[in-house]
């Protein structure tokens, strides 16, 4: 199995799980920080203070992601 039939899987879980009110936001919201740890998201201006790097270095030389209009470093 593909990662992107765990991913349908997964989103087909929640989708389901939300409609039937078994997933409150809180819920989500603890999904979101536990996986955080595997991810390893910063936001920009704290990865740089954490690394000592300038902003725009970080913008230019990292793997940058946006959620929620946000961006994010995702050091791996």
């Amino acid at each position: 199995m593909g990662s992107t039939e765990h991913i349908d899987k997964l989103q087909q879980y929640i989708d389901v799980c939300i409609h039937k009110g078994e997933l409150s936001s809180d819920d989500l919201v603890q999904l979101f920080e536990h996986n955080n740890c595997y991810m390893n998201l910063k936001t920009i201006p704290q990865y740089a203070k954490d690394n000592n790097i300038s902003y725009n270095g970080v913008k230019k030389c990292r793997n940058i992601i946006e959620l929620f209009n946000v961006k994010f470093v995702q050091d791996e």
